[in-house]
């Protein structure tokens, strides 16, 4: 069978949540050595490390076929690629920020201002779209020490935490787009490769499945089962098992990450007893 060649950025955060989620689908790759090219001996899948920034033309150009990339590093090289699946992790946000003592009364503030920025075509659009007339600093790296170097009045950088914009004197004013890493494809794939990678995915929405779900067990008086199961749906509906104390079943479930304290405290009030909590390995619906 063909193999399906995807790119990866080849070091930082998004690097290693990528290569995490593959060895979650159960694919295992052997990168020994640091190679800038490396393949799977149980998938037919060859993974091409490269700059992040190269990747959505190397994709549209067909030197790799599927990528691995941020939502901002789509949206700020424009491509013909397509988006397949939006992945989870390596959240962040691209955002407006300026020094700390500055009065920011809104986005017309910006009006003529200097802004650095690592990402020009999405800060160009940005202004554009709120008719700002403002002049673009493109900078490659360190964006956030623009302003205390007096060469920008603001920033519009990447933010996860913002600690890095604290530690410069910066604060986050307004927020351009969120992003987060998604796997992009090449849109003329022949059919071999279109069943490798439609293989691919349903790895890994399984994965992403069985990582924002819980499975839950407990118990709980029977005439309480249909405010229970209001609750915990599940996937279709909770199961049900008798107890061998008369009176009482076990129900199991699986609930959603996001929601999970919630459900949980609501269960307990509805009067669920010994709840137990277990994470799910894999997940296919």
């Amino acid at each position: 069978m063909v193999n399906l060649k995807i790119a990866i950025q080849k070091s930082g955060r998004l690097h290693d949540q990528s290569m995490a989620l593959l060895r979650e689908c159960g694919i295992s790759i052997d990168n020994g050595g640091d190679q800038l090219i490396a393949r799977s001996s149980n998938f037919p899948l060859e993974v091409l490390f490269l700059r992040n920034s190269d990747i959505p033309q190397y994709v549209d150009d067909g030197v790799a076929d599927v990528a691995i990339i941020g939502s901002n590093t789509e949206l700020e090289c424009p491509t013909n690629i397509v988006r397949m699946l939006d992945l989870g992790f390596s959240r962040c946000r691209l955002s407006i920020a300026v020094p700390r003592e500055t009065e920011f009364a809104g986005l017309s503030w910006l009006a003529g201002k200097r802004i650095a920025t690592s990402y020009p075509n999405s800060l160009r659009g940005f202004l554009a779209e709120n008719g700002i007339t403002a002049e673009v600093h493109v900078i490659s790296g360190s964006v956030e020490i623009a302003p205390g170097i007096g060469i920008a009045d603001a920033v519009c950088d990447l933010v996860s935490s913002g600690s890095t914009l604290i530690k410069n004197g910066l604060r986050e004013v307004h927020t351009v787009f969120k992003s987060e890493a998604v796997l992009v494809a090449n849109p003329s794939l022949d059919f071999e490769k279109r069943a490798v990678l439609d293989r691919l995915i349903f790895r890994v929405r399984a994965a992403l499945a069985a990582k924002n779900n819980k499975y839950i067990l407990l118990n709980a008086p029977r005439e309480r089962v249909g405010e229970i199961c209001a609750l915990i749906p599940g996937i279709k509906s909770p199961t049900i098992l008798p107890l061998g104390e008369p009176g009482w079943v076990s129900l199991h479930s699986v609930v959603n990450e996001d929601r999970f304290w919630e459900v949980i405290d609501s269960l307990r009030t509805a009067g669920a007893e010994g709840i137990l909590v277990v994470p799910i390995e894999k997940m296919i619906t």
